[in-house]
C-alpha cells in the first residue's frame, strides 16, 4: 500500500509542457506584483548609510507610502516583468537537471542542490542586467537618488515610466560601457546561486519531516505551503550577508567585493550584514507560500492526462 506520507515529486517528464509555460508566466506575474514593494523597500533599507533614511521595514513602507505614493512602491517594476523570461529558464533549468542527474544519484539532496544552483546560474546571466537598471530606478526619490545616476526631468516635467528606463540606460552605458550592465554579477552568482542550491534541499527536508509528524491523511499542498517559507527564512539568513553586498555593488558602482565588505564593515561592523533581512523575510514568506502553492499546483495542473489518476499526487 502506497505510504500516503511520502510526497511524491512531480518530475519534468510527468508534465504537459504547454500548460507549464502558460500557467507559469501568469503565476510568477501575479506573485511580483505582490511582493515587488518589499524588493524595493530591501533593497533601499540595503543601500543606505547606517539608518539615514529609514529606521527599519516598517518605517520605509509608511515613509514611502507617504512621500512617493503607492507608484513609489513600484518604481522599476515594469523593467523587473523582463525576469519573466529568466524566471522560466530557471524552472527549466531545474527541472532538466533534476532529470539529467537522477541518471548518475537518485538521492533526492543531491538533485535538488545541484538542479537549484545551476538553474540560479543560467537564470542570474539574464536578470543581472535587468536587476542593474531596475535598482536604479528603486533609488529615484522624490527630488533625489539614493544611487549614482539621477533621472533628468525635461523641462521641469516629470519623466514618463519609459522615459526614465532609457535616460537610467543612457546613463549607465555612458558611465560603464556594457560592462556596466554586469556590475555585481559575480556577487549575484555569489549570493543566488548557494541560495537556490540551499532552498531546494530544505524545501524537501522539511516537507518530510513535517509529512512524518503529522496525520497521513494532511494534504500534501499544507506541507509544502509550510515547507517553503521555512526554507525561504533559512536559505535567507544564510545568504543576506552576500546580497547586501550585491546590492551595494550594483547601485553605488563599486568594483571589488572584497573592498565593500571591508568598508560595510568598518562602517556598520557586523550588523551591516544583516540589512534588509526582515524586510527579505517578510517579502520571501507570502511570496514563497504563493510559489510553492502555486508551482506544485501548476505541476498538477499540467500533468500529463494519463497520469492524472495514476497515484496520489
Amino acid at each position: 500500500m502506497e505510504d500516503k506520507r511520502n510526497i511524491p515529486i512531480i518530475e519534468w517528464e510527468h508534465l504537459d509542457k504547454r500548460k507549464f509555460y502558460v500557467f507559469g508566466i501568469c503565476m510568477t506575474m501575479m506573485i511580483r506584483v505582490s511582493v515587488y514593494p518589499f524588493t524595493l523597500i530591501r533593497t533601499r533599507l540595503q543601500v543606505q548609510k547606517g539608518k539615514s533614511l529609514y529606521s527599519g521595514t516598517f518605517d520605509a513602507f509608511v515613509k514611502i507610502l507617504r512621500t512617493e505614493g503607492t507608484a513609489g512602491l513600484y518604481r522599476g517594476f515594469l523593467v523587473n516583468t523582463f525576469t519573466l523570461i529568466s524566471g522560466q529558464c530557471y524552472v527549466t533549468t531545474y527541472e532538466l537537471t533534476r532529470k539529467y542527474v537522477s541518471r548518475y544519484n537518485n538521492n533526492n539532496a543531491v538533485k535538488s542542490l545541484v538542479a537549484g544552483g545551476s538553474a540560479s546560474l543560467v537564470a542570474q546571466s539574464i536578470t543581472v542586467p535587468i536587476d542593474v537598471i531596475s535598482q536604479h530606478l528603486m533609488m529615484q526619490r522624490r527630488g533625489e537618488s539614493m544611487g549614482r545616476f539621477k533621472v533628468r526631468n525635461q523641462d521641469g516635467k516629470r519623466m514618463l515610466v519609459f522615459g526614465q528606463t532609457k535616460d537610467i540606460i543612457v546613463q549607465i552605458f555612458k558611465a560603464d560601457g556594457f560592462r556596466g550592465f554586469y556590475r555585481g554579477y559575480v556577487a549575484s552568482l555569489l549570493t543566488y546561486i548557494p541560495n537556490s542550491a540551499v532552498w531546494w534541499p530544505f524545501y524537501h527536508f522539511y516537507a518530510e519531516q513535517l509529512s512524518s509528524l503529522t496525520p497521513k491523511d494532511c494534504p500534501h499542498l499544507l506541507l509544502q505551503a509550510i515547507s517553503g517559507p521555512l526554507a525561504a527564512a533559512t536559505a535567507s539568513t544564510l545568504t543576506n550577508p552576500m546580497d547586501v553586498i550585491r546590492a551595494r555593488v550594483q547601485v553605488e558602482g563599486k568594483s571589488s567585493i572584497i573592498l565593500t565588505f571591508r568598508q560595510l564593515m568598518a562602517e556598520e561592523g557586523p550588523w551591516g550584514l544583516t540589512k534588509g533581512l526582515s524586510a527579505r523575510i517578510i517579502s520571501a514568506t507570502p511570496s514563497t507560500i504563493v510559489i510553492v502553492v502555486g508551482y506544485e499546483t501548476l505541476k498538477k495542473l499540467s500533468l500529463r492526462p494519463e497520469l492524472m489518476d495514476s497515484r496520489h499526487w
